[in-house]
């Protein structure tokens, strides 16, 4: 059985790194014409506004860029993976380069072809540093969750809103509506296949459990967006009261669960603040132990959320501009998140894998079958081992992922043997 606790590059993870860079540059391309329309328009509002969403976006992505790039920095292997002849740039030059990049917002975008660059070397010419490459693969599939979340669900919100607004629907809003669309189903699927290459067993994972996966996210996201635009779209000076109202409470609620992401004090504050505005539209795991409780307070309290915001929305709507589609929004956004509930509860039950097996008396982890095997997923390594890279980070969301109901002193025993070895 291999042990190892990353998964091996391989063709179809080049493949996902040139297709996400693709989608990157789609989307912010996509962002700059809908914003060029607004001005070109005088719909200075949503102009700034989009913009205003961009720039927050993107700052919030190069500041976890760039406190993982000082956090990877202190790692004893770091300087080997990055020498001259496996990276773009190195040593000083490498530290005031990415300084740069990050000043002028290019910090992630540079990530994108470090790993393509990266990738090519090790899938194409066959050379060593593929513990490396995916190492670079993880980090970015966080990175776009984030940015999912900081910008492109807001910004479908606003392409909804606007649309309902005004009664009216131009090729430019529908093409950002398709690419936000787009980026958040990426997002999640992408995202989903990253945590599995912990697992263990990932090949033996089926392609039903990411559909579902997806469709249940789809199903829940979908639904809240809506109810968001809905109750923008009659009480507009108030959407920004509703979020500075739901959002501080939300951070305090990650706060309470002791989220421990990053390395800093200051990079945590800024996970905690992220986590807010994630769950502001869907849920997402980020402390170990049961979820069961976590998961149904809150979606209790969307629930309750959405459906104030779409009584408010009927109460405050124009009967004659929304005849053709009020009954309609009013039954499917309920029956959408009640299917995407099911489908999750579905997932849970028949889908989630789970990384850790019970415990035999010998202290061992049984197989199906009874045998003892060595612990997978563990990332400490023998002494006499070489050191491997390994993303810490994105370990830990696995771990909380695929654990959900296993006993909090377990765990922190094998935290406790953790190790460092990262990079």
């Amino acid at each position: 059985m291999d042990c190892s606790p990353f998964s091996k590059y391989s063709w179809l993870d080049f493949l996902f790194s040139v297709i996400g860079v693709c989608a990157y540059v789609f989307d912010v391309g996509s962002d700059m014409w809908v914003a060029k329309e607004f001005y070109c328009h005088g719909e200075f509002i949503w102009f700034g506004v989009l913009v205003g969403l961009m720039v927050l976006s993107s700052v919030v992505i190069q500041m976890f860029s760039w406190f993982w790039f000082k956090y990877d920095r202190d790692l004893e292997n770091f300087e080997v993976n990055t020498a001259p002849e496996k990276f773009l740039f190195c040593g000083q030059r490498r530290v005031k380069v990415s300084c740069c990049l990050h000043v002028l917002q290019l910090g992630f975008f540079f990530r994108h072809l470090t790993a393509i660059w990266q990738g090519f070397r090790v899938w194409w010419r066959g050379q060593q540093g593929s513990e490396y490459a995916v190492y670079l693969v993880h980090d970015l599939s966080m990175l776009r969750l984030i940015e999912t979340f900081c910008e492109s669900a807001p910004q479908l919100t606003l392409m909804a809103y606007i649309m309902l607004f005004t009664n009216q629907a131009r090729t430019i809003q529908c093409v950002s509506v398709v690419a936000s669309t787009t980026s958040i189903a990426w997002m999640v699927v992408d995202y989903h296949r990253s945590l599995r290459s912990f697992l263990p067993d990932k090949a033996k994972q089926a392609w039903a459990s990411s559909v579902i996966y997806f469709l249940w996210n789809l199903l829940l996201i979908a639904p809240r967006v809506a109810c968001v635009a809905l109750f923008t779209s009659v009480l507009s000076h108030y959407i920004a009261l509703h979020f500075l109202l739901v959002w501080p409470a939300l951070v305090l609620w990650a706060w309470r669960q002791r989220t421990d992401f990053m390395d800093s004090p200051a990079g945590e504050r800024l996970y905690r603040a992220t986590v807010g505005l994630i769950w502001y539209f869907s849920w997402f795991n980020v402390a170990e132990g049961s979820t069961r409780g976590r998961s149904v307070i809150y979606h209790s309290f969307m629930i309750a959320d959405g459906a104030v915001l779409l009584v408010t929305w009927w109460h405050y709507r124009d009967i004659e501009l929304t005849q053709s589609y009020a009954v309609i929004m009013v039954l499917a956004v309920p029956v959408c998140y009640s299917l995407g509930l099911l489908l999750k509860t579905l997932y849970y039950c028949y889908f989630h894998p789970k990384l850790w097996r019970p415990q035999d008396k010998r202290g061992g982890k049984l197989e199906p079958d009874g045998s003892l095997p060595v612990t997978c997923m563990a990332t400490s390594t023998q002494a006499d081992a070489p050191a491997e890279p390994h993303n810490r980070r994105m370990a830990r969301h696995a771990r909380i992922f695929y654990t959900a109901g296993v006993d909090t002193s377990e765990m922190g025993q094998i935290n406790r043997r953790e190790g460092n070895n990262i990079v």
